[in-house]
């Protein structure tokens, strides 16, 4: 549910198997799975092979099953790729010889079954979300308002889905130009600020005060498409950029009440130890904010098309 649960990663022995939700199942990517069973340093190849080999091996009705959906690949780009459900994968496992065949088609039967009862039971993707986080060390707290902004998050790409806007890039540009005017800094630079590696979620680095005008400006965004009835992209990333200017606002007030910065250096990486930063939140001043990331300006610029999506995303 962290990042969107019709999509995502999913984890067989420490290694990632990307996979959506289509037509009313998981399917997979087939070049990971195969990739995870036979240790392939071309997973790729080995595949092409097999599909060659598909009549005389006796699956190739399998091989009129696979649909080719957009994955995420290493590129952070959303590319065609082969994918199975779980009935096709388990006919072309058995066209592999690995040891890691039988442990494996157990786990797929049972991320199958974890996501049918959370359709039946949406509670239990909850219980999962929190169960997740609080395994990385976060407190209940944070773990709430993480939640929240994970649902406004889902409800604004459920908009901008419905309203014309293309996963991907124009997802990432969208979140940008929120968050520019949420807080100051395009994700890149807060990323940096924060001194998150590139492909960290920048949200999981978040103190609870930024989730939360996070998650105002994501749903202002959210009411100005529906009030403005946008459509298509230019409007949208109107009603992004007016968004954001609002929770701006919003936070320049606060900031101006307590006297601090709410924009905190503070991370998350080693949870079990302390954030990188030891100064309480809020207490850099915002012009020393800008001035920590001003250097990196035109980097940003240059990198917009390679933000990572928070989720549907995904980032």
């Amino acid at each position: 549910m962290a990042e969107n649960n019709n999509s995502g990663l999913s984890l067989f022995e420490q290694k990632m198997i990307r996979r959506i939700w289509h037509k009313g199942e998981w399917y997979y990517s087939i070049v990971d799975v195969l990739g995870v069973l036979t240790d392939s340093a071309s997973p790729r190849k080995y595949w092409n092979m097999l599909k060659s080999r598909a009549k005389t091996e006796g699956f190739d009705e399998a091989l009129a099953q696979i649909d080719q959906l957009k994955l995420k690949s290493q590129d952070n780009r959303l590319r065609l790729t082969d994918t199975a459900n779980r009935q096709t994968l388990l006919r072309i496992i058995q066209s592999v010889s690995s040891p890691k065949a039988e442990p494996f088609k157990l786990w797929l039967a049972q991320v199958g079954e974890e996501r049918f009862a959370e359709i039946e039971n949406p509670e239990a993707a909850i219980n999962r979300f929190r169960a997740t986080y609080r395994a990385k060390g976060y407190d209940d707290a944070w773990i709430e308002e993480r939640l929240k902004n994970d649902i406004v998050r889902n409800e604004l790409t459920d908009e901008w889905r419905e309203r014309g806007a293309k996963e991907g890039v124009e997802y990432a540009i969208l979140t940008n130009e929120i968050n520019k005017g949420t807080f100051d800094l395009s994700i890149q630079a807060y990323k940096q600020y924060k001194l998150l590696p590139p492909k960290a979620n920048l949200r999981d680095h978040m103190t609870t005060m930024e989730l939360v005008l996070c998650s105002l400006g994501e749903a202002t965004a959210s009411l100005y498409h529906r009030n403005r009835d946008s459509e298509g992209f230019d409007e949208l990333k109107r009603d992004a950029k007016d968004a954001g200017i609002t929770a701006g606002k919003a936070r320049k007030v606060i900031e101006e009440d307590i006297g601090a910065s709410i924009v905190s250096p503070r991370n998350f990486l080693d949870l079990k130890k302390k954030p990188v930063e030891s100064l309480p939140d809020g207490m850099l001043g915002e012009n020393k904010a800008k001035k920590r990331t001003q250097k990196t300006k035109t980097q940003e610029e240059e990198q917009i098309g390679q933000l990572s999506l928070f989720d549907n995303s995904e980032e």
